[in-house]
């Protein structure tokens, strides 16, 4: 019983982590404000994108060549964590 209580309470938190879930492809923009898009590439340069956690957004991009971290810092994202095939993990602090 302590286990599934816990096992539900860490999928809550993290739920791209859990490999039984299927992940939905959420809309590109939605939740992101325009100039991030923008230094993300553009719209046409997102798979989807996901909250992670209260301070993080992941999302995946078709190529990573076209993002530009110095607009992405300009847009007020602090930190951008890369990680393979494409996916990013934008750092974003708890927003008001």
């Amino acid at each position: 019983m302590f286990e599934k209580m816990q096992r539900a309470f860490w999928k809550a938190l993290t739920p791209d982590l859990v490999a039984e879930e299927s992940k939905a492809v959420v809309q590109p923009v939605s939740g992101l404000p325009a100039n991030v898009v923008d230094a993300l590439g553009g719209v046409d340069n997102l798979k989807s994108q996901q909250p992670v956690a209260l301070t993080r957004v992941r999302v995946a991009l078709r190529d990573v060549a076209r993002m530009d971290r110095q607009a992405l810092s300009v847009a007020g994202v602090p930190g951008v964590m890369m990680l393979d095939d494409g996916v990013v993990h934008l750092i974003t602090g708890l927003q008001p």
